[in-house]
């Protein structure tokens, strides 16, 4: 059973719909089980997997030896599973690293995808109609029968089956939206959401992991601890992650590269991470270096007519 999406007829850029729901098949989930399950998961992630209670979840970071992220996540536990929802591009490469090492361990890791239908609802109407539906939601992490609700701000992500998804959508007499519609709420949110063509690039300091409480430094050892731990006790990051929006007449992607101007001209600056497009308007998170200047000058390398400009980030970045 699939839901039909649309593209939406009003600009997701600068404003909202009351309600917006909008079908996340840009994401996908992978169960964890087993006595060593979380444990595992703890032992591979930047997450405190083992503090993580029954009503919260947790962004982290899954990473190499090297400390460069494989993948970034939403995190969290119902009873003895746990559970982690990404782009569906780069879930199976985290997939295949885990299940490679969780044969020395008691856990199961399986991608559970297709069995689910995952919804985003937000707009100022959203709390209102998910109390509608399930009761008052003020915990970060719901679990309603056999739906899953994670509350992300006044933003909500609904894991549930394909049934109970089809009476929901209809219970909002709302259109129901494409995944981009709430990539664009993601990217205002300045969360960086790693795709396969980043998987592998870019130590979580460098997507502002630490800034949205991805981050432990506390906990015990981890996959690429000692790369992140001396970005942060002895410095050397020189890249963030920046919200830019603009203009361009060019197909933006994850593999797009912005350009900065300097007294020569242009010269490369970074990679966009994530972006949304609407009538030649574009929104993109990017990594550029740290201490691009929120004037700066920069551009779509492939459109020498394209302009950007840094909107604020909604987090700080200092310590």
């Amino acid at each position: 059973m699939t839901l039909a999406t649309t593209l939406p007829d009003w600009d997701f850029l600068h404003t909202s719909p009351d309600l917006l729901v909008a079908n996340l098949t840009h994401l996908g989930l992978i169960e964890i089980t087993g006595e060593q399950g979380k444990t595992f998961i703890h032992g591979q992630v930047t997450t405190d997997i083992m503090s993580l209670q029954d009503d919260q979840w947790r962004w982290g970071a899954h990473c190499d030896a090297k400390g460069k992220m494989l993948s970034s996540f939403r995190t969290f536990s119902i009873a003895e599973q746990l559970f982690a929802l990404l782009p569906a591009s780069v879930l199976p490469l985290s997939l295949a690293q885990w299940q490679k090492y969780a044969v020395f361990s008691k856990a199961e890791l399986i991608d559970v995808t297709a069995d689910k239908i995952i919804l985003g609802l937000a707009g100022k109407n959203a709390a209102a109609f998910i109390a509608q539906q399930f009761g008052d939601i003020t915990a970060e992490l719901t679990t309603v029968a056999d739906t899953i609700i994670l509350k992300d701000g006044e933003r909500f992500i609904v894991i549930t089956e394909a049934v109970k998804a089809h009476e929901l959508v209809a219970a909002s007499e709302q259109v129901l939206q494409e995944a981009a519609t709430w990539q664009a709420l993601e990217i205002k949110s300045g969360y960086a959401n790693i795709d396969a063509n980043h998987s592998g690039e870019f130590v979580p300091q460098m997507c502002n992991v630490q800034a949205v409480n991805g981050i432990s430094f506390e906990k015990g050892c981890y996959m690429g601890q000692e790369t992140i731990a001396r970005m942060k006790y002895r410095g050397g990051n020189k890249r963030a992650l920046y919200i830019l929006t603009g203009t361009t007449s060019e197909t933006v992607s994850s593999e797009t590269q912005i350009e900065i101007a300097d007294e020569d001209g242009f010269r490369r600056a970074g990679k966009v991470i994530e972006s949304v497009q609407h009538e030649g308007k574009v929104l993109l998170t990017a990594v550029l270096a740290n201490d691009t200047e929120n004037d700066a000058k920069l551009r779509i390398k492939e459109d020498e007519t394209s302009e950007l400009s840094v909107i604020a980030l909604p987090y700080s970045l200092e310590d």
